[in-house]
């Protein structure tokens, strides 16, 4: 059959994928996070048998693709995982499906990556579904400054971070002291008599607190370290982190809202976010997304 440029370009708008060579496409199921249910991965390898080849792939973004679903056999595939509460999508120039890190059940991890990237999912993925933007617009969440979902590589990264708080009054200046030992970088050091913790080199990854046997480190802080303006591919930007770290997980969404309404007002079209920073300042931008200026302007950034 003759499927139209018109017509492919519409069902890749819904997540169906021109398998090279072929009248067939390969679905994009949206997983959230990168998390489903054992009944939603049985719908879904069911739905690859009955409307695809069989064959399930999985992408970087953590979404899952069944391939060689005929052209009309694109609604009954929706229709068909719709029932275990899944939808393909993930293309186009907008908000991009989130890709997290299993921060939540993970040793290391410092906040709860599954339902902070499933908030995200619902107020910008979703919420923001029919906004167009100048270009793709990719968000991770990390739980820890292992970094394994590579934030400082995406439009908008942000990473969990757990800070250590030193009791000075409790410290003894072992010559072995625990918490460097504890610590993957071997920051802690003792001078003088006292643990030092050199703010600008700790990663705040927590891996020292509760680690001193005279309890001179048992709390840290909580927080969201976040980066803005990295980017993946043929051209590589390295984001850069913004200069407050954030304790409340409103503030560190807001930052997200603020970064894509100033892509949408003040990107240029066809180049992405890193560009943008990189053409209006990253001191420029980082003002504007320290301000409330751009939530307050939403509704005529969205409908300008």
């Amino acid at each position: 059959m003759t499927i139209t440029a018109s017509e492919e370009k519409r069902v890749k708008a819904l997540g169906f994928l021109r398998n090279k060579g072929t009248d067939c496409f390969s679905a994009r199921v949206i997983t959230v996070n990168g998390k489903i249910t054992a009944d939603q991965s049985i719908c879904i390898a069911e739905a690859a048998k009955r409307y695809g080849n069989g064959i399930v792939t999985m992408t970087t973004r953590l979404t899952i693709e069944c391939q060689g679903v005929p052209y009309d056999k694109i609604e009954d595939f929706r229709r068909y995982i719709a029932k275990a509460g899944l939808t393909t999508g993930g293309t186009g120039a907008k908000v991009r499906p989130v890709v997290s890190c299993k921060g939540t059940t993970c040793q290391y991890g410092r906040i709860d990556t599954f339902d902070v990237s499933e908030e995200i999912h619902k107020r910008f993925f979703e919420g923001y579904q029919d906004v167009k933007l100048p270009h793709k617009f990719k968000i991770a969440v990390g739980g820890c400054p292992n970094n394994c979902v590579k934030p400082n590589l995406n439009d908008v990264g942000i990473i969990g971070q757990y800070t250590p708080v030193l009791d000075e009054a409790l410290c003894k200046g072992c010559k072995k002291c625990s918490i460097e030992t504890a610590c993957p970088l071997h920051i802690p050091t003792v001078i003088d008599g006292l643990a030092r913790i050199n703010p600008d080199r700790c990663t705040s990854c927590g891996r020292c607190v509760g680690k001193c046997p005279f309890k001179a480190v048992e709390t840290g802080i909580s927080g969201y370290k976040i980066y803005i303006g990295g980017r993946w591919g043929k051209q590589i930007a390295i984001g850069k982190p913004l200069s407050k770290k954030f304790t409340e997980r409103k503030e560190a969404l807001a930052i997200i809202e603020k970064a894509i309404l100033l892509f949408k007002e003040q990107g240029q079209p066809g180049e992405r976010f890193a560009q943008t920073v990189e053409r209006l300042g990253f001191e420029n931008v980082e003002k504007q997304l320290l301000s409330d200026d751009l939530l307050d302007r939403k509704d005529a950034i969205l409908n300008g």
